[in-house]
């Protein structure tokens, strides 16, 4: 232990004073990365809340809805059926009547709501696409044209080639909030006939405006192919 001992150069009792530590410095993110992370978060934020208000636009008309209007159908139909076992000549009575014709008021008002809250959802997406195409500005005054037109947001994508194409995202929510409006307005009527009712139903599930151009059809797989971390929460 001796020899040990031995072998460290300098006193071998402890000084008064103490040791001084090292200290690495700490060299601070460079403003130009720092606004890099910001740009790609903000970025990343709205288009999740593009999807979100996809989603629920989804939501609103594949269950509320469509549970709506198939119960409205089918008061229409159960009263119909009701009527026609009335022997001709015979005035139906209001408690056979008056409940299913509460029903479909009801629904009618329904539909109108749903109609109310797309109409809400299509301009929140307006918004946030205005949203985008500020950041785009925001980036090209603090990194420069050729970072916004050309650079990759993450693997190959610019931020001015997200922004222009999805400029176009409302234009198939825009008809299909139109066509809704069309269904609504058919199924309104009383005197409209189960066939008519049955298609309107058809159509209102299809939603064909969505089909090929909607969010799910046209940017989920996109997003999840260009944009970094894109499902983590």
């Amino acid at each position: 232990m001796s020899k040990r001992l031995a072998s460290f150069h300098g006193p071998s009792t402890p000084t008064s004073s103490p040791v001084s530590q090292v200290k690495k410095a700490v060299t601070p993110a460079s403003p130009s990365r720092a606004s890099d992370a910001s740009i790609h978060r903000k970025f990343r934020t709205l288009l999740h809340e593009l999807r979100s208000i996809a989603n629920t636009w989804d939501d609103i008309v594949l269950v509320d809805g469509l549970k709506t209007a198939r119960t409205l159908v089918d008061s229409r139909t159960e009263l119909d059926n009701a009527l026609a076992m009335i022997p001709a000549g015979t005035q139906p009575e209001s408690i056979m009547v008056s409940p299913k014709v509460e029903v479909m008021d009801e629904c009618i008002t329904l539909l109108d709501s749903v109609l109310m809250k797309l109409s809400k959802l299509l301009r929140r997406m307006s918004t946030v696409l205005d949203n985008m195409e500020a950041l785009m500005f925001e980036a090209e005054r603090l990194k420069g044209f050729q970072w916004c037109h050309e650079e990759p947001l993450w693997v190959s994508w610019p931020i001015e080639k997200f922004v222009l194409s999805l400029s176009e995202l409302t234009t198939p929510y825009h008809r299909s909030l139109a066509l809704h409006k069309e269904l609504v307005d058919t199924l309104r009527s009383h005197t409209v006939s189960f066939e008519d009712s049955r298609k309107a139903i058809n159509q209102w599930v299809e939603q064909p405006f969505l089909r090929d151009d909607g969010w799910d059809a046209k940017w989920e797989d996109l997003c999840e192919a260009e944009v970094e971390k894109w499902d983590t929460r």
